[in-house]
Formats: C-alpha cells, sequence, structure tokens
C-alpha cells in the first residue's frame, strides 16, 4: 500500500502491484491481435513451454519463436511509450512521482516508554581496539 493525497480525503491508497498487474494484461490486450493475445496468454502468463504452445495452437517451432519475439518487440514499445505514465522502466513506474504527489510520511506514535523485559535484551557490545 503507497500513500498518496486524495482529492476528497486527506490520504488515500493504493496498490501498486495490482494496479501494475493490471495495466500490464489489459495495455497487452488491447495492442495485441486475437492470435497473438491467446499465444501471449499461454506462453507469458500462464507459463508454458514452447512444446505446449505449438500444440495448443497449432502452429511449428519457428512460427511459435517468431511470433514470440514479434509480441515482445510490440509490447515494449507500447509499455515504455505509454501515455501520461509508461510501465516501462519498472523503477519509474514503482517509485516515480504520483499524479496526486505522495503524502506525507508520519512516523508511528509510541504511547510510552518502550522497556522491554529483561530476557529480550541484548548484552552490551563491546568494541574490538
Amino acid at each position: 500500500m503507497e500513500p498518496h493525497r486524495g482529492k476528497q480525503r486527506a490520504s488515500t491508497r493504493g496498490r501498486k502491484d495490482e494496479e501494475f498487474v493490471a495495466d500490464f494484461c489489459l495495455v497487452a490486450r488491447r495492442a495485441l491481435s486475437d492470435c497473438e493475445h491467446k499465444l501471449f496468454r499461454y506462453h507469458f502468463l500462464l507459463g508454458a513451454d514452447w512444446k505446449l504452445c505449438t500444440r495448443k495452437l497449432g502452429i511449428d517451432r519457428g512460427t511459435f519463436f517468431h511470433r514470440v519475439y514479434r509480441i515482445e518487440q510490440k509490447l515494449s514499445r507500447v509499455f515504455r511509450e505509454l501515455e501520461p505514465y509508461g510501465l516501462f522502466p519498472l523503477d519509474e513506474y514503482f517509485h516515480g512521482p504520483s499524479r496526486l504527489g505522495v503524502a506525507p510520511h508520519t512516523p508511528p506514535r509510541r504511547t510510552g516508554p518502550s522497556i522491554l523485559p529483561e530476557r529480550l535484551q541484548f548484552p552490551g557490545v563491546k568494541r574490538a581496539a
């Protein structure tokens, strides 16, 4: 969960991982043809190897790999050039600024002195000279 400033509320939360997966799947569905999306779904989302994909889709090995490379090339361009924020590079997607800005972090409150029982305290560490 990531804090954001909300329009009507002082603070809202977002789920970046789930939002990324949803964006990834929706963008892929829009950018690929039906045939390409079926291969994308079997191979990339469900994890089927080339043998299972070729048998399920009725294509030979060479056609399978040509289509996979074409799908990778097509989606990499779409993910990079997506507006207003691209899905690639990942560090910018997950750690870049949000539209509404990040809400200020408030440290957790301490209600009283934090005294641990003696059995949970670490002994003093002596430094070597």
